[in-house]
């Protein structure tokens, strides 16, 4: 694994997968969210809810999408999110890992920091294919499969927010070690 994201810290490769990922993303947030947000009456969609969501809710949500809203769920927002994850988990490790190359880091314990998007995308397939269940299977929902698919809602929000966190202590880091290094290069040249 290690390997493969070193074949791939080019700053080339890592810049262009960070643009498309955020591509991606604006386009969920600007026109396929928006779009299921239409039907839901205010109400937050399913992925949007990082501690997750009651069996009670997503019911009554569900209702409230009513048909079209739930097929703009599925047949829409969906979708482009079953090719977010996969994007998300690439390129944020790879962004992680570029820093942590800057830092002289990579080596260290600290590479497995990079691996937390992977999970987040893994959890994001997860609640991912839950909705879907929940939507194919209302107005039939099982308590069950509500709890599994909001548990990995959760998981994908904490590990999501634990990536972000990391990565601004990282990049702190690195903006530390920018300005010591001009500091050395400044006192050096008088």
């Amino acid at each position: 694994m290690k390997n493969l994201i070193k074949r791939n810290l080019n700053g080339k490769t890592v810049l262009f997968l960070f643009i498309l990922t955020n591509i991606v993303y604006t386009i969920m947030l600007t026109i396929t969210i928006p779009k299921v947000m239409q039907f839901s009456g205010g109400m937050k969609i399913l992925d949007m809810m990082p501690t997750g969501y009651s069996a009670e809710y997503v019911n009554t949500f569900l209702s409230t999408l009513g048909e079209q809203g739930r097929d703009a769920y599925l047949f829409k927002q969906l979708p482009i999110d079953m090719i977010y994850p996969f994007l998300f988990g690439i390129s944020y490790c790879l962004v992680l890992a570029y820093f942590l190359n800057k830092l002289g880091k990579l080596e260290s314990h600290l590479f497995y920091f990079c691996l937390i998007p992977l999970f987040s995308g893994l959890f994001d397939y997860c609640e991912n294919i839950g909705i879907i269940a929940m939507i194919n299977s209302y107005p039939n929902n099982s308590i069950l499969l509500t709890q599994i698919t909001s548990l990995f809602t959760i998981l994908k929000s904490a590990a999501t927010t634990l990536y972000f966190l990391s990565l601004i202590i990282f990049l702190m880091m690195v903006g530390k070690q920018r300005l010591f290094q001009t500091s050395k290069l400044k006192n050096e040249g008088r």
